[in-house]
């Protein structure tokens, strides 16, 4: 169903206007269906996003800013997502050796299983969502890629 039906719109100010809206409304589409597929384990999707990256360190130490600037989310608050999963028993924080007044944070053994286990479910979901070909993908990592090119925003121009 294209964006029109989707919104119940059809007439946008542009082509890229109505790319836009396409690209925030698919993005909640695809929020909405890792909600689903995450909720059985516990996990949001920000926790979800803290739990790979500290699996990609594995078995190196993290810290909160490290986590802070590889989020997908930037807006979401690191050390409170750290304090959940802890709670969780899926990552253990540990005093940094070489900087007593940092924290290290590692995935725990847990966090490493349920990751295992979620994985097998996100192969199951990205064969499902397959609709587009290799090639397509590679196009639209790249357009996607070019919209992030320098500022957007008015306000941000130098």
């Amino acid at each position: 169903m294209g964006i029109e039906e989707e919104i119940k719109q059809r007439k946008f100010k542009s082509h890229f206007n109505k790319a836009i809206i396409n690209l925030i409304y698919t993005n909640g589409w695809i929020n909405q269906q890792q909600i689903r597929l995450f909720k059985p384990h516990d996990l949001t999707t920000p926790q979800f996003n803290v739990l790979r990256i500290l699996r990609g360190q594995y078995p190196n130490p993290s810290t909160i800013n490290l986590l802070i600037d590889r989020m997908l989310d930037k807006n979401s608050n690191a050390s409170r997502i750290v304090d959940k999963l802890e709670k969780k028993k899926l990552v253990v924080r540990k005093q940094c050796p070489a900087d007593r007044r940092a924290v290290d944070v590692f995935i725990s053994d847990t966090g490493l299983a349920l990751l295992e286990k979620i994985d097998l479910e996100l192969d199951l979901w990205d064969d499902e969502m397959r609709r587009l070909t290799e090639e397509e993908c590679i196009l639209l990592n790249e357009l996607l890629d070019k919209i992030r090119e320098g500022p957007i925003i008015p306000g941000d121009i130098q």
